[in-house]
């Protein structure tokens, strides 16, 4: 069975709008920068190992519930935005559906089509109103009223992959270690690894994107444990 151009389409790129993938990068990437920036700051400050487990793992569950409820709302507002849009447009496509199809037209004129053929392509879109509906506000909103990100998607996956990505700098101290540096390496790999996956969808070198995270991770665990170092010294006082 000969496959349909939209299906082969759709097995050639990657989902980009399913609404998982950008939380779920950004939770991890954000788990990890938080849970090492953290143990790299009580650990500069001098405190037990055991507070070091207490304080990742404290950030680890308050991260998690914040980033999936951060998310969730902000796809849900996204989407409801959307759909307000959405309606103006439906009202506006009944009480002036010749201009709205002039205005169409002008569009793809300004992008280059002969103003007959844009006009005819307006006029036989008009015919349909839910298809009328679609491609105007593809081309007035820049979005697909069919194609909506999933809220829960997003907050599910934002929840599961910061709690992944701050559960990576506390393993060497559950497996009974205690040592800040080794907790630290083990996090950089994370950073690391995680950034060389993103790789994978962004058609990115991978080295060069783990890399990236990796610097920029360090970089957050230097300033707090610059600051666990100050107010660690100045307790003590």
């Amino acid at each position: 069975m000969t496959e349909t151009p939209a299906a082969l389409r759709e097995a050639h790129h990657a989902d980009v709008s399913g609404g998982w993938l950008r939380p779920a990068v950004f939770g991890a990437m954000d788990g990890l920068v938080t849970n090492i920036a953290l143990i790299a700051g009580v650990g500069g400050g001098g405190v037990s190992s055991h507070s070091i487990v207490l304080t990742g793992s404290a950030g680890l569950v308050a991260g998690a519930i914040s980033m999936g409820l951060g998310e969730y709302t902000s796809v849900r507002s996204a989407n409801e935005q959307v759909a307000a849009e959405v309606a103006k447009e439906r009202r506006e496509l009944e009480r002036h559906p010749e201009a709205e199809a002039r205005e169409l037209a002008d569009a793809w004129v300004a992008r280059g089509l002969p103003r007959d053929l844009a006009t005819q392509v307006a006029e036989a879109v008009r015919r349909d109103p839910e298809e009328a509906l679609r491609v105007h506000v593809r081309e007035e909103l820049g979005v697909d009223p069919d194609d909506q990100p999933s809220p829960w998607a997003a907050a599910i996956s934002s929840f599961v992959f910061f709690s992944l990505g701050a559960l990576v700098p506390l393993l060497t101290y559950l497996f009974g270690s205690t040592e800040l540096w080794l907790a630290l390496a083990v996090g950089g790999l994370g950073l690391f690894a995680a950034g060389a996956v993103v790789a994978r969808f962004t058609r990115r070198p991978w080295w060069t994107s783990g890399l990236r995270q990796l610097l920029l991770g360090a970089a957050a665990a230097g300033a707090t444990y610059l600051i666990g170092s100050l107010i660690g010294v100045q307790g003590g006082l």
